[in-house]
């Protein structure tokens, strides 16, 4: 769970859920991801065995990666719904 927690590696999930990216296509997708913080996050997805570096050079979520991104999907799905609403400091409580 740590390596989950560092930033980048669950919008690296998230990106790659649908399916495989070439590194150029994921790092546009990423915005204001470096290049350089983007490869130190796949390499550290791959040792993990998340992410698996395709033939082609592209990325795809290993068979765990692709069980942990459905995992997370009702996670991304409350985010969607509730998130803008949490980073507004002057909203009231959720409810």
């Amino acid at each position: 769970m740590e390596l989950l927690g560092q930033r980048w590696m669950l919008r690296v999930i998230s990106e790659l859920e649908p399916g495989p990216l070439g590194f150029l296509e994921l790092r546009r997708r990423m915005g204001n991801c470096s290049s350089s913080m983007l490869s130190v996050r796949m390499q550290r997805l791959q040792e993990a065995g998340v992410v698996v570096k395709r033939t082609d050079k592209s990325y795809e979520l290993s068979t765990a990666g692709g069980e942990l991104g459905v995992a997370l999907k009702p996670l991304w799905q409350w985010s969607e719904r509730w998130g803008a609403r949490l980073e507004q400091a002057d909203s009231p409580p959720l409810g």
